[in-house]
């Protein structure tokens, strides 16, 4: 915003409107690390359980079971990893694209700090 009238410049209107879209989108690289999360974590919950249970049951007897279930566990803890890693480089980059934003126009950088 301009100080010397209250009324905002066009291009700081379209900068502004550009650090809206910014932060939406770190808001989306967010929620993408929390669905990262909760994916990751499913399968140590399901591993607990069943280490919690192993002396109900024999091993060799459920082998074929479990084997499959190992194999998902595995692509889920890959994919939820991937996630989380994936939202944390987005974050970054939208970080950085907004702080060079507010360090070439200084009068928006008090309005996004």
């Amino acid at each position: 915003m301009s100080t010397e009238t209250n009324e905002s410049s066009p291009v700081d209107s379209l900068i502004l409107g550009e650090i809206q879209v910014l932060l939406s989108e770190k808001r989306t690289a967010l929620s993408t690390m929390r669905t990262g999360i909760a994916v990751f974590a499913l399968p140590v919950s399901v591993l607990s359980v069943l280490i919690a249970t192993s002396r109900n049951y024999n091993i060799g007897h459920v082998m074929p079971l479990l084997l499959p279930l190992l194999f998902l566990n595995l692509g889920l803890v890959v994919l939820g990893s991937w996630l989380i890693f994936h939202s944390i480089g987005r974050l970054h980059l939208y970080d950085r694209r907004i702080r060079e934003l507010t360090k070439k126009y200084r009068s928006l950088a008090e309005v996004v700090d």
